[in-house]
This record gives C-alpha cells, sequence and structure tokens, in this order.
C-alpha cells in the first residue's frame, strides 16, 4: 500500500510539473524560458511597423496604425518622421481608422473584437471630444466598408441577422441601419457611387467564384455586373469618380486577375493591364478620378504603377525600397499617394511619393530594436519540381556562417495564401542566433501563380499539396549547406495541417516539428467552425456530407494518422479561435500523447486565430525557438 501511495504522490509531482500557467497561457510539457534565449531574443522582439490607414479630409495629417504597448492602435501622424499621437488606448487590437470625408464631422471608423474571436464591432471615434461609440449590436460578426461620399453614412457587412449570412446594411452615426443586400450567402460590399445612390457589392463563395453586382439602395434591384456561365474570380471594384464607368479586377477568360473598366454607357468591359502576366492586386483612385496606382503581384513581389485614367498612360515615379507594397492612399490633394512598404531587411513602413516632384518621402521609421538589419538575411528564391512535373517554388533564408545548416520548413495558411518575402524579426533570431535556415514554400494551391495553380489542392487532390513538401526534402538532400538530417516544419492555419499531415507522411525525414492553430481533422473542424464560415470551406477542402467526400477526409485527417507520428511536436493554438477551434489541437495533443509521442502544448486563453498580444506572441516565439534547440539543432 505504502509502494501505491508513494507511486502516485511520485505521478502527482511529474503532473503537476507538466502542467503550468503563465499570465494568459496554459501550457503542458513546455519549460521554462532560459535567461539566454529570454535575453538574447530581446532586441529581435522589440521590434514595431507601422501603417497608414488614411489621410484626414483636409490632408494635415494621416491615421496609422502603430504599437507601442501590448497591441496596436491609432495614432495620428501630422509630418514625415514626426511625432505619433496615440489616440485609442484598448487592450485588443483596433482594424480601421478611415477618416470621415464629411469637413464637419472630425472622426474615423474602427473596430475591435474581444479576445481574438473575431466578432468584430464597429465604432465611430470622435477627434474632437475623444470618445468612441459603439455602432453595431456588440454580438454579431461586422467588418467596415467605405464611407459615403458625403460623409454621413457608411456601409458594412454583418451576419446580425442569423448569425450565418453575411448581409451589407448601410449605417449613419447614431446606428441607424438599413438593410441592402439580405441574400444568403458571404456578401461585402465595395464601393459607392459618386451620387451615393448605388453601391457595388460582392458574393464570395470561393477563391475561384465571386460575383459582382450593383445595387440601387432605394429599391434594392440588383443587377450583375458581367454576368457569364463560367466561375470567374473578382478582386476589388469600384465606380469610376465620374460615374461613367467601373474598375475591378477578375480572371475572366484569363488566367490572372486582371484590372479591367466596365463602360456603363456603352456596355463594354475593356482589359487594361493585358500585358502583365500577373494578378493585379489592388488598386486605388485619386479623388479627381485623374489618376489610378495599382499594385501587381509577380511571383510573390510587389511592383506599383500609377497610371493617368485618361489614355491609361503610365507616369513615371521615383524608385522605391524593395517589399511588399499595400494600402494605396491618394493625398485628398490627388497629387501625393502614400504606400506601406515591408521588406526582408526593414519592418513596415509609411511612403509618400509626390507625383509632382517625383520624390519619394519616408513618414515613419520604426523600431528595430537597436539591430543592424544589413546584417539581416535576404532570401533567394528557389523552384523545384513536384512529383508530376509540376514546377513549385519557395524562398530560402541562409545563414552567413559555413554548412551544413538545420533547416525550417515554414508552410503558409490559407490554404489559398501565398508566401511573400517580407520582415520577420523571428525568422532573423534563428538565422542568425539559432544558425538555423528557412525555407518558405509556396506549395500547389497557393494564389498567386495563377487560377489553374490556386485548383490544385482541392477536394480529393489535397495531399498532392503535401507531396510537394516531399519535392522540398528531396530538393534539401542535394543541397550540401543544408543539413538533411535537421529538418522541421512549421506553419499555421491550413499550414499547421500541412505541418501535421507532413509528419504522417515523412516522419522518417523530419525531426520535429511545431503546428500553430492547425486544422487535425477536416470533419470535425467542418463541424465546429464558425456557421458563417462552413460553406466557404466547404468549396475548398470538399463537403463531409457527401457519404465519399466524407470517407475520403477521414482518411486524410493526421489525427486519424498519428501513430505514424514518432518525432516531437509542439502544438499551439488560440483558446477563442473562430476558425479552427481549440478541439483540433486537443484532439491532436491527445492522440499523440495516447500513443506516447513527445507533444509540448500552449493554448492562449485571451487569443483567437493567433497570437497579436505582445506577451502572449513573445513567449510562444521564445518556447519555439527552444524547442528548436532541444529537438532540432543539437
Amino acid at each position: 500500500m505504502k509502494y501505491i501511495i508513494f507511486l502516485l504522490l511520485s505521478w502527482g509531482l511529474v503532473y503537476s510539473q507538466l502542467k503550468r500557467e503563465v499570465a494568459n497561457l496554459k501550457m503542458e510539457n513546455v519549460p521554462e524560458i532560459p535567461v539566454a534565449i529570454e535575453e538574447g531574443s530581446r532586441q529581435y522582439r522589440n521590434t514595431r511597423s507601422a501603417s497608414c490607414r488614411s489621410w484626414l479630409r483636409d490632408g494635415s495629417a494621416m491615421i496609422i496604425g502603430t504599437r507601442f504597448g501590448e497591441t496596436s492602435q491609432i495614432h495620428m501622424l501630422e509630418a514625415p518622421m514626426g511625432a505619433r499621437s496615440q489616440v485609442t488606448f484598448f487592450d485588443e487590437p483596433i482594424s480601421g481608422g478611415y477618416s470621415c470625408p464629411d469637413p464637419d464631422i472630425n472622426g474615423f471608423l474602427f473596430s475591435k473584437d474581444t479576445g481574438g474571436n473575431e466578432f468584430y464591432q464597429i465604432y465611430f471615434y470622435d477627434l474632437d471630444t475623444g470618445e468612441s461609440n459603439i455602432l453595431t449590436d456588440g454580438i454579431s460578426r461586422n467588418s467596415i466598408g467605405a464611407w459615403s461620399n458625403e460623409g454621413k453614412h457608411f456601409v458594412f457587412t454583418s451576419n446580425m441577422e442569423n448569425g450565418v449570412d453575411m448581409s451589407v446594411y448601410i449605417s449613419d452615426l447614431k446606428g441607424n441601419q438599413k438593410k441592402v443586400v439580405s441574400e444568403k450567402g458571404y456578401w461585402f460590399p465595395r464601393g459607392w457611387a459618386p451620387n451615393d445612390k448605388k453601391l457595388i457589392v460582392g458574393k464570395y463563395v470561393s477563391i475561384n467564384e465571386s460575383y459582382v453586382y450593383i445595387v440601387d439602395i432605394d429599391t434594392g434591384l440588383m443587377t450583375q455586373l458581367n454576368p457569364k456561365e463560367e466561375k470567374i474570380s473578382y478582386g476589388g471594384a469600384s465606380f469610376s469618380k465620374n460615374g461613367e464607368g467601373i474598375y475591378y479586377t477578375s480572371d475572366d477568360g484569363t488566367e490572372f486577375r486582371h484590372l479591367r473598366y466596365y463602360d456603363i454607357k456603352k456596355d463594354r468591359h475593356t482589359i487594361l493591364t493585358g500585358d502583365i502576366p500577373w494578378d493585379v492586386q489592388s488598386f486605388s483612385q485619386s479623388e479627381n478620378g485623374r489618376l489610378l496606382a495599382f499594385t501587381t503581384n509577380e511571383n510573390a513581389i510587389t511592383k506599383l504603377r500609377i497610371v493617368k485614367t485618361f489614355g491609361f498612360r503610365e507616369l513615371i515615379i521615383p524608385e522605391l525600397p524593395s517589399g511588399n507594397i499595400s494600402g494605396l492612399k491618394f493625398h485628398p490633394g490627388g497629387n501625393k499617394i502614400s504606400v506601406n512598404i515591408n521588406a526582408s531587411k526593414t519592418p513596415g513602413d509609411i511612403y509618400v511619393i509626390n507625383l509632382l516632384s517625383k520624390k519619394i518621402v519616408q513618414w515613419t521609421k520604426s523600431e528595430v530594436g537597436g539591430l543592424d538589419t544589413e546584417l539581416f538575411s535576404e532570401p533567394e528564391l528557389i523552384e523545384v519540381t513536384s512529383f508530376d512535373g509540376l514546377k513549385i517554388s519557395g524562398f530560402l533564408y541562409k545563414p552567413t556562417t559555413p554548412g551544413p545548416h538545420p533547416i525550417v520548413i515554414y508552410i503558409h495558411g490559407g490554404p489559398e495564401s501565398q508566401f511573400r518575402p517580407g520582415f520577420s524579426s523571428t525568422f532573423q533570431y534563428w538565422i542568425r542566433e539559432l544558425d538555423v535556415a528557412i525555407l518558405a514554400t509556396n506549395v500547389r494551391g497557393s494564389s498567386g501563380f495563377g487560377k489553374s495553380y490556386v485548383k490544385l489542392d482541392n477536394g480529393y487532390l489535397r495531399e498532392n499539396s503535401v507531396k510537394d513538401i516531399g519535392a522540398f526534402l528531396d530538393w534539401i538532400d542535394t543541397q550540401t549547406d543544408l543539413d538533411r538530417n535537421k529538418i522541421a516544419v512549421f506553419g499555421g492555419s491550413y499550414g499547421g495541417y500541412m505541418v501535421l499531415s507532413s509528419m504522417t507522411h515523412y516522419n522518417d525525414r523530419l525531426r520535429c516539428a511545431v503546428d500553430v492553430v492547425g486544422i487535425s481533422n477536416f470533419v470535425t473542424f467542418l463541424k465546429n467552425t464558425k456557421s458563417y464560415r462552413r460553406n466557404l470551406r466547404r468549396s475548398e477542402y470538399g463537403d463531409e456530407r457527401d457519404p465519399d467526400m466524407l470517407k475520403h477526409l477521414e482518411k486524410i485527417s493526421p489525427n486519424n494518422n498519428a501513430k505514424k507520428i514518432t518525432k516531437p511536436i509542439f502544438i499551439v493554438q488560440g483558446y477563442n479561435d473562430p476558425r479552427v477551434p481549440v478541439t483540433e489541437a486537443e484532439q491532436m495533443r491527445d492522440v499523440i500523447s495516447s500513443n506516447g509521442g513527445d507533444v509540448w502544448y500552449m493554448v492562449a486563453m485571451d487569443e483567437g486565430h493567433g497570437f497579436r498580444k505582445k506577451f502572449n506572441r513573445d513567449y510562444y516565439t521564445n518556447s519555439v525557438s527552444l524547442f528548436f534547440k532541444k529537438h532540432l539543432i543539437n
């Protein structure tokens, strides 16, 4: 009896050591962070970025998003390299920051959720009083659309009616709302006609299928733009400033999304970027309608072009710093445009191009923890051939020290996302301080390489993308400066599924894995993801209500193949995740543990689909670094 009691007490002691809590983080088997990692990563963890959200109506300042505490908040910036004056002070990160165009209303719209649950509420912040007022019901999921041209109303999308369908509403600043689109499905606003009597709205079905409609606000009459029998993918859409046409992007009859113009009077569609064999990513018009700026995604690299709308003649603009370009915002005067640029060696910052003087001015210079970013690794584009002859690509980051180096294969989420080389202080810490190489992959199904490429992993083709990881492993085997015996896989969301599935297919070729908010079983995922997302995901992964597809999804789900995993794995999850519920992480942890596997587990009780709060993010990245030191490097 005494021996049994001793064993029970011993097991209880071990069990208590395996589980611990730090602030809002609950962990199992995650050791304390060593001082060497905590101190060595400090500079890398104290980098910031900034993005322009909008210009004030009179152009006297810009509203920006940046972080000086735990979360990203709204700041005002009045001059290049000027002081950032913080305006919002919430515990949760702030989205939006869209200035009202009415000169009599001094304020902006923003949104925030609670604990990462993504049930965003819309607020108006009054810059005169410093007060913010909620404009939505506090319960539903809402997304901000554009202000009307006169600035008395704004448009937004919400599932307030039934919790499932996303419908389009118009609201004033008192919260008086009018539904203008009530069809079933996922609907969202695009933009207003110049006279504010019509709206462009979109309906999203999948990355390969979407629709654009023009809605008469008074009558509710909806007219489809460019009706076709074939499935078309649409991007942005907006009325021209004179109201005579509509600019939009689509892949109608083409492999890529081109910028197009619809002449309303002539009922004629014209491709404007047919000579550019890449996706047009975003576009924006100056307020006077004379200029149009657009970006293209060229093999995961962003290019900016600015044209005169009359004749579509391209302007000469100054050379920009290399990097990802986003957030095109014309100054109200029409002769300047702000852009956000994020590059491998520099965090996101704001630049303003003067289109008259052809000069570019940097408006923010975000902190990089005192690091010399010129020493950071620049990625190299690589291409490999997969099992079926398909060309796939990735970006390789390498240390400057002699190899062979341990390597982390990074797999993006989506699955229709795309890895684009940008600033990652975490990557640079692993490369410079841990002497680890990073291979960021774009497997089949990634966007940016044409609509045929993005369809190659749908439904029954799902595991072909996992085979692409096998092709990258084969390529690593041929590289003398990479260590084929020290390979890890790391990814989040759908990338988390890819990590788990890679471990079931290539367990003998991998040392360890990090799965962040990953799908472990497609059937339970589709059952438990929020209802407003379910049909959108079925179009990509397959409909589990079909018996054959159900059988297929169960067959390929990682938790049903977990016995093949014998290497250490770190599972990370946000408790409030509405996309990939916490149960996906729990069931994978449990099945690997029951098989005697080595599982580290971390869940943040105040986060959702990823970690957005600095303390949580810092602790998580330090823990992953420790995991790699223990299971990959040593």
